[in-house]
């Protein structure tokens, strides 16, 4: 652990003797991303809201699918007169994020790129798609895999009880494994940069794979919505891929590799 934040020290000191902008421009800068990002959120939740009953109508889905399954009813209740209208805004501002996210991402790469070396710049591309395509791929595997799976060990598991799920409920579990896996799908991501900046290693990565499989299987145990070992291992597997992915990837944007490449053979 010593190590790592030696090297985390050692990067942000060498970001920092680039040439480059004084604190008042980085903090000038910080605002002017953070104000665009914002309009940028504002926009898309404006945007979202205009469908906000049929993002509900898909993200309702798979418990209506779970419920026909069981024969049985198929309609959400709520319990205070303002649960719906929270509710819509709630995912119209999920929904709005998401849509506004290859945009914010932009920002949030203007407001890094200068402490960046230029062969890094070129990154910008393959982080955004990465990025963005990570996170959807992560949501479409709790969405089409994961999250029916569960609903449906759920409520065949209270059989002899008749369920009486709250549109606001359902929601907040509906967000949790769908997001938590759409997030925990961006590792490549932290690893690219934690890799770029020469704060880990591929060697580094393998050597401590073991705690990391640890860390997944207690996140996995964290954010599955059912008790079940199996799922679990559902949830888990896809990040050890991913884990295994990052090995690769943080050996490919390693400044040790970069520097071995422009040294004359």
């Amino acid at each position: 652990m010593n190590d790592l934040v030696d090297r985390a020290r050692t990067a942000v000191t060498e970001r920092a003797e680039l040439p480059g902008m004084s604190l008042l421009e980085h903090l000038e800068e910080l605002r002017k991303r953070i104000i665009h990002s914002g309009l940028y959120l504002i926009a898309a939740f404006f945007v979202a809201y205009g469908f906000h009953e049929r993002i509900y109508k898909f993200m309702q889905q798979p418990i209506t699918t779970a419920l026909q399954k069981h024969h049985l009813d198929t309609q959400l209740v709520y319990l205070n007169p303002v649960d719906v209208f929270n509710l819509y805004l709630k995912i119209s501002f999920m929904a709005g994020a998401i849509l506004a996210s290859p945009f914010v991402l932009y920002q949030v790469w203007l407001f890094i790129s200068p402490g960046l070396y230029r062969q890094e710049k070129r990154y910008i591309l393959p982080f955004m798609s990465a990025t963005v395509g990570l996170f959807l791929a992560g949501a479409f595997f709790g969405y089409h895999y994961v999250y029916p799976g569960a609903l449906d060990f759920l409520i065949g598991y209270a059989g002899q009880f008749k369920p009486m799920v709250t549109v606001g409920e359902y929601t907040d579990l509906f967000l949790t494994v769908i997001l938590g896996l759409g997030i925990t799908f961006e590792l490549p991501i932290l690893v690219f940069f934690l890799a770029l900046f020469g704060i880990v290693s591929a060697s580094f990565l393998w050597k401590n794979v073991r705690y990391a499989i640890l860390i997944i299987f207690i996140i996995a145990a964290i954010i599955t919505p059912t008790p079940e070992v199996l799922t679990m291992c559902v949830f888990a597997a896809p990040m050890l891929i991913l884990y295994l992915v990052s090995i690769g990837v943080a050996y490919m944007v390693h400044p040790s590799r970069r520097n071995r490449q422009k040294q004359p053979s």
